[in-house]
């Protein structure tokens, strides 16, 4: 099943995409969850799925605006260098446990919509990622038991200020600027997706492919992310993890290729779907 969030002239909703269809799920279940967090935090998710048999969606696909797949995560986890190939590139060591930073979602916008590049920058680089969303929240899961608090996959599009990032040895705040990530366009739900399958992420800049990598390649793998995380903190129904870019990022290319204003970027994830998105500048 596709969940995703989503606005109309109407207001925000959620739902599941079906055949270009969006069946509205506000509606369809009364008003009894708020938003995607909500129905997933309820364990909902069979209900969603029988409301939606019949035919007939509520909108099609093409007239909804598309946001973040999760709107409001209480947490954005982000793993960093956890390709092989992108450490080489970035002249790093791979490290015993993952590197984590966060993302604020008030930072990301939902397909379609233009990722922003800021004024205060030219160096802005896409970073092609499979996101994990929470579906059952824990504290210190245990990597064999780490599948079953997962509710779902999405592609994410990580887009990072890269001189802001060097600022300090700190990243937040290269990896923070307003609308400058991206998340959808929807969830696969994990009955679809086994804990074994093998994913393939390709990121494409104005239809030339710039990444390619495929899950085994993680050093750090998704259930590994999973319980180093919830050793430190509670993850929490719709918290978020995005696992990591492979190598071929624009700021190690010779010379450096940064998006722009009028590019169009694409995250492709062969179980999930595609997330596209054209580049503006901040005005």
């Amino acid at each position: 099943m596709k969940l995703a969030s989503f606005s109309t002239p109407e207001g925000p909703s959620f739902g599941v995409v079906r055949d270009q269809s969006v069946y509205d799920l506000r509606k369809r279940l009364d008003g009894c969850h708020a938003d995607l967090k909500s129905l997933i935090a309820a364990g909902d998710l069979a209900r969603a799925q029988r409301v939606t048999d019949d035919e007939h969606g509520d909108y099609p696909l093409a007239e909804v605006v598309l946001e973040p797949v999760i709107p409001n995560p209480q947490q954005i986890f982000c793993v960093g260098l956890n390709y092989a190939e992108h450490v080489r590139e970035t002249n790093r060591e791979t490290t015993e446990q993952p590197v984590i930073f966060m993302r604020l979602p008030a930072s990301q916008v939902g397909a379609g919509q233009p990722m922003l590049r800021p004024r205060e920058s030219a160096q802005f680089d896409y970073e092609g990622e499979i996101a994990v969303i929470i579906g059952r929240g824990g504290r210190r899961i245990a990597e064999a038991d780490a599948w079953a608090h997962i509710a779902g996959y999405s592609c994410y599009n990580d887009g990072s200020i890269r001189d802001w990032q060097r600022h300090t040895g700190q990243w937040g705040p290269g990896k923070n600027f307003w609308r400058t990530g991206a998340f959808g366009p929807w969830m696969v739900t994990s009955d679809e997706i086994e804990p074994s399958a093998l994913m393939t992420l390709v990121t494409r800049l104005n239809g030339q492919e710039v990444q390619r990598a495929t899950t085994d390649m993680l050093i750090h793998g998704i259930a590994k992310q999973v319980a180093y995380l919830s050793t430190f903190t509670p993850l929490f129904p719709g918290d978020v993890i995005v696992t990591g870019t492979p190598g071929g990022v624009g700021a190690k290319r010779n010379p450096p290729l940064f998006m722009k204003a009028g590019d169009r970027v694409e995250v492709e994830v062969d179980r999930i779907g595609t997330l596209v998105n054209p580049i503006a500048d901040e005005v």
